[in-house]
């Protein structure tokens, strides 16, 4: 049994999963054709499925509340012809704490609490505190390479993950700070970010009453 999915499928979850991204940010995040991805696109506008809007000059399409439903619907058909819900929801249960830890190591990245402000920005000028922050990120890093091979073997679309993350990683710890949690690059927040509503847009589940 193929644990492909279809490209309809693809193009319209990799608008959920991005927010809001244009054309070719679509096309290039599962490695689809940039004009079949048009097409598609189109093709879900004309169902009331996703919408385009522009503003600041930066245009992108994003899901409608028919396009949630609709791609919560494919994904759980897809999810039954594999027979791989029992597995997506074990690692799922094993992500919630590794969340827990990266939410944790992103506020400690962006604050660094001082006597007088527990709320004080981190500027970076501690080596010390930075480096214990990328030593969380790079625990959670090991935990996550085995998950997302379990996920892997249940759909191909859920592979990269683990390498985007230790990419991002590793280029933070090179000095680029930016990639532990800036939303315009591939940082360890945003790869995470993805990764968390694939898993509940896979199970169908809500981000706001989540365990």
């Amino acid at each position: 049994m193929t644990r492909d999915s279809t490209p309809d499928l693809l193009v319209l979850h990799a608008v959920r999963i991005t927010g809001f991204a244009d054309t070719p940010v679509i096309a290039h995040r599962y490695g689809l054709d940039a004009a079949e991805t048009k097409e598609l696109l189109h093709d879900a506008e004309a169902y009331g499925w996703v919408e385009h809007s522009a503003f600041a000059g930066t245009g992108g399409w994003s899901l409608t509340e028919r396009g949630r439903a609709e791609n919560e619907r494919q994904l759980a058909a897809e999810l039954a012809r594999v027979g791989g819900a029992d597995e997506v929801r074990d690692v799922y249960r094993a992500f919630l704490p590794l969340n827990a830890l990266l939410q944790r190591a992103c506020t400690d990245w962006q604050l660094r609490p001082t006597a007088g402000d527990r709320l004080a920005v981190n500027d970076h000028s501690d080596p010390t505190w930075d480096a214990g922050v990328l030593l969380e990120l790079a625990g959670i890093d090991r935990e996550l390479a085995p998950l997302a091979g379990r996920l892997e073997s249940v759909l191909a679309r859920f592979r990269g993950y683990d390498t985007r993350f230790t990419t991002a990683l590793a280029r933070a710890r090179a000095g680029e700070g930016a990639w532990v949690d800036r939303t315009d690059v591939d940082s360890c927040h945003r790869v995470w970010f993805e990764l968390h509503e694939d898993l509940i847009a896979t199970l169908g589940l809500d981000r706001h009453t989540e365990p």
